[in-house]
């Protein structure tokens, strides 16, 4: 703030420091006074953090929990035909993913259903979820965490699944485990 401003916020009866309406009390702090920000970032269509999933699917970071105070995670996962992760759990953590490219059978809890490019789904803390890229091309989404870290899982997850067939529940499900996740079941299967 210039010298200029502060003296004129203080002649206005504001603490010199403080915009219009903020105050030091910690019961009127709006949520942008509660957050500690980090620099923006701008990246290319190509840039960010890569991680692996199982063979064949790419997760590109755009912005991680690091980036963010822990606060989110936003990646583009490319998913090949008839695949996706097994039925499982979120025990912290909310998820969405918005379809860009392909055709999904998508489970969440009980509910079964179809969700095609330009779809989306908001999956809360601690809901049964799997889905399956239906099609004969690769598919595409984005996908956000919050909070964030997820990128610390996939690259501890990538090395116990880089073998051709499904990954053993005896060697994952402990790596689900260390990051709040279940796993509760096999991937969905094609109709």
């Amino acid at each position: 703030m210039f010298i200029a401003d502060l003296r004129a916020s203080h002649i206005n009866g504001q603490e010199p420091g403080l915009h219009p309406g903020q105050s030091h009390d910690p019961r009127t702090l709006t949520m942008k006074e509660h957050m500690t920000t980090r620099p923006h970032k701008v990246l290319a269509a190509s840039d960010g953090l890569l991680r692996q999933s199982v063979p064949g699917e790419t997760l590109m970071y755009k912005v991680t929990g690091d980036d963010t105070n822990g606060a989110l995670d936003c990646f583009v996962l490319t998913i090949q035909p008839k695949s996706g992760p097994p039925l499982h759990i979120h025990h912290q953590q909310h998820e969405t993913i918005y379809f860009l490219k392909g055709s999904y059978k998508v489970q969440l809890d009980s509910d079964v259903f179809r969700c095609e490019a330009g779809g989306f789904v908001h999956i809360p803390m601690g809901a049964r979820h799997a889905f399956l890229n239906v099609g004969d091309q690769p598919g595409e989404c984005i996908v956000t965490f919050a909070p964030g870290g997820t990128d610390k899982f996939f690259e501890e997850f990538a090395p116990a699944v880089r073998n051709e067939g499904a990954p053993d529940p005896a060697t994952i499900a402990p790596i689900f485990a260390k990051y709040g996740w279940e796993l509760v079941g096999p991937p969905l299967l094609p109709d």
